[in-house]
């Protein structure tokens, strides 16, 4: 202890008072481990006590005087023994010591145990039985259907509120093993009055157009749409169906295309090709002509429907273009 520590009245008093305690400011350098520090203490407090404890030399060999027995011997007080570690669990590491400067927190801190607090916590993970979401049981019935019973699935369908206002569901007309297949994009009001696709004046375009090809309705050739029920707007006119509509309503087609098997797909204007092939609803029909593409490995040829035939008339040719594509589609899978 330095003379200006002790001169201090405050501070020389308590360590004038440690030093006849016999306990001493414990000074620790910063880069100082806990188990260090615990170590020089225990030093520390042990020599006393084994100098104290030491037999003297002189008197190694003499026997002790006996203890009278009505008097007690005074116990010295020993320091607390330290818990037996056990081999099996590894302590816990240490925080590094907090330093004692001036102004900061004493050195007697260094004796509480800081690993408590590092114990880790276990964070719990998500539900490992979280339930999936089920697939809808029509859906999965739809993919087991034959004809007959999705042709009655159809007729008393409430997917969506098409169901509403229609006068019968369409479901479609032709060859159930047909090599043709023609989709469209839903019933117009002759369709919905007769429960029959293409049977007004676009109907009697489209089966001029299946002469041509050499194919007629009912032989060797399919027509259904995109929707069985007619779309309508606030005022009873035609519409193009939904996105929603056409989702509820797509798993019956694709369940048409699966009985069938059809060697080429044709399909008949803008709803019908994009609802196909999954396309953005801005896409043009005249970005699609002219080319073969792809539905679930059948050729699929774009052309511009009926009814839009009939309001342009000088768009013919490319239709029939198209259906020359389809031709050669089709001949090149029959080879």
């Amino acid at each position: 202890m330095n003379e200006e520590m002790k001169q201090d009245p405050g501070f020389g008093s308590s360590l004038a008072l440690l030093d006849a305690l016999g306990i001493g400011p414990v000074w620790v350098r910063r880069e100082l481990a806990v188990e260090e520090i615990a170590a020089e203490q225990v030093q520390h407090q042990a020599a006393p006590a084994l100098e104290a404890a030491a037999p003297d030399p002189a008197i190694t060999s003499a026997t002790p005087p006996p203890v009278p027995v009505n008097v007690v011997a005074p116990v010295a007080r020993s320091a607390p023994a330290a818990s037996p570690v056990s081999p099996q669990a590894p302590a816990m590491p240490r925080r590094a010591a907090p330093v004692e400067e001036e102004g900061g927190p004493p050195s007697w801190l260094d004796e509480m145990d800081f690993a408590a607090a590092m114990e880790p916590v276990l964070i719990p993970e998500g539900d490992e039985d979280e339930e999936v979401p089920a697939v809808d049981p029509v859906i999965a019935r739809i993919k087991t259907m034959d004809f007959p019973q999705l042709q009655q699935q159809v007729a008393g369908c409430r997917r969506c509120g098409l169901c509403e206002g229609r006068k019968n569901t369409v479901f479609g007309v032709g060859d159930e093993k047909a090599r043709w297949l023609f989709i469209g994009e839903g019933p117009g009001r002759n369709e919905d009055q007769q429960g029959e696709p293409f049977v007004g004046p676009a109907g009697k375009l489209l089966d001029n157009m299946l002469l041509a090809m050499g194919v007629k309705r009912g032989a060797n050739a399919y027509i259904a749409n995109i929707v069985k029920c007619r779309p309508t707007d606030d005022n009873g006119r035609d519409r193009p169906p939904s996105p929603q509509e056409v989702a509820s309503c797509l798993p019956y087609l694709q369940r048409q295309i699966e009985l069938i098997q059809p060697t080429v797909l044709v399909a008949l204007g803008k709803t019908a090709a994009l609802s196909l092939l999954g396309l953005d609803p801005a896409t043009p029909v005249s970005r699609l002509r002219g080319s073969v593409h792809r539905y679930q490995d059948l050729p699929l040829v774009v052309t511009y429907h009926p009814a839009y035939l009939l309001r342009t008339l000088n768009d013919k040719s490319k239709a029939w273009a198209d259906l020359c594509l389809a031709l050669s589609t089709y001949q090149a899978q029959a080879n």
